[in-house]
C-alpha cells in the first residue's frame, strides 16, 4: 500500500537524521523514489533500499504541486513510486517484495526461503495493512462524538497488536527469530509512531502480561535499528500534521477512508 499525503505540504522537508538520509540520496540514479517525509508507506520502502543498502534516488513529491515524471509514472500521483528501469511500480508492499527479489544478491535477505515461512509471512504482512493501520487509525482519528468510546477503540487497536504478537517467533527478537525480516519492516513505521496516542490521546495504555513483554522487546530493537533511525524526522516535526489527524481534519486518503468507516484504501 501507499498512500499519498496532502497535509505534508504544512513541512516540506525531513529534518534530523531523516534529512541526513535524503542528502545522501538526492544524487542521479537508475532507481528513484518517489516519496514523501511524513509518510509511512514510503518509510517502507526506504527501510528495505537502507537495509540491503540498495543505490536510490530520494525525490520529495509536493502533493499539491506533483512532479510531471511523476504522473507520467502513475497518474495518481501517490507515494511511495519506484521508477525501474524506467517502468513504475507502486503500493509499498509490492515494492519491498519486489526489491527483495530484483535485489536478491544484495543482503539481508528479508524474506524467508522456506515456502511456508514465506506464505505466513505474507499473511502477516496483510494483517498489518487490513487490520493493524485500519486500527491505529480509527484509534488516532476518534472523537468524543463518535458512537464509540475512546476506550473501546483503544482496546480494538491493542487486541490487533497482542494477535500479531502471538504469531511472533517466541524467543525473536524479531518476528521470525534472530534476524530481521521484511515482516518486521512492513510493521515499523507505525510502531515507532506510538507516541502519537501518548500526546493526543491520553496514552496507549499497554497492559501486563507475557505477550506485551514480547511486544517490548521486538519494539526495542526496531526502534535501535539504523535504518529506522535514519528514515525517522525529529518528532516536533510531525506534531502539526498529527493534529489534523487526531482532530480527524486530514486529507490524506487513508484519514478519509477512515472518516467513512473504510480500510486502507
Amino acid at each position: 500500500m501507499g498512500k499519498d499525503h496532502p497535509d505534508s505540504k504544512l513541512f516540506p522537508h525531513a529534518t534530523g537524521a531523516a534529512a541526513k538520509m535524503v542528502q545522501e540520496h538526492e544524487k542521479e540514479e537508475p532507481l528513484k523514489l518517489y516519496s514523501g517525509w511524513f509518510c509511512p508507506f514510503v518509510q517502507r520502502a526506504l527501510l528495505v533500499l537502507l537495509e540491503k543498502e540498495i543505490p536510490f534516488q530520494y525525490i520529495e513529491v509536493n502533493p499539491y504541486h506533483k512532479p510531471e515524471s511523476l504522473l507520467k509514472l502513475n497518474p495518481r500521483g501517490l507515494v511511495p513510486t519506484l521508477e525501474y528501469n524506467q517502468k513504475p511500480l507502486y503500493e509499498s508492499t509490492v515494492i519491498c517484495e519486489f526489491l527483495e527479489e530484483a535485489y536478491s544478491n544484495a543482503t539481508p535477505h528479508l524474506m524467508p526461503t522456506d515456502p511456508y515461512t514465506r506464505a505466513r509471512t505474507r499473511i502477516w504482512t496483510d494483517f498489518v495493512t487490513s487490520r493493524i493501520i485500519p486500527a491505529f487509525h480509527r484509534f488516532l482519528q476518534h472523537q468524543p462524538s463518535s458512537s464509540s468510546s475512546i476506550d473501546d477503540v483503544r482496546a480494538e487497536f491493542l487486541d490487533k497488536l497482542k494477535q500479531f504478537t502471538e504469531a511472533m517467533d517466541p524467543v525473536g527478537p524479531y518476528f521470525l527469530g534472530e534476524e530481521v525480516s521484511l515482516i518486521d519492516l512492513i510493521l515499523a513505521p507505525w510502531a515507532v509512531r506510538l507516541w502519537v496516542f501518548d500526546h493526543f490521546k491520553g496514552g496507549l495504555n499497554i497492559p501486563q502480561g507475557e505477550a506485551w513483554e514480547r511486544w517490548g522487546k521486538w519494539l526495542s530493537v526496531i526502534e535501535k535499528r539504523q535504518s529506522v533511525i535514519s528514515t525517522t524526522s525529529d518528532r516536533e516535526h510531525y506534531l502539526p500534521i498529527y493534529q489534523r489527524y487526531a482532530d480527524d481534519t486530514a486529507q490524506s486518503e487513508l484519514a478519509k477512508a477512515t472518516r467513512e468507516g473504510k480500510g486502507v484504501p
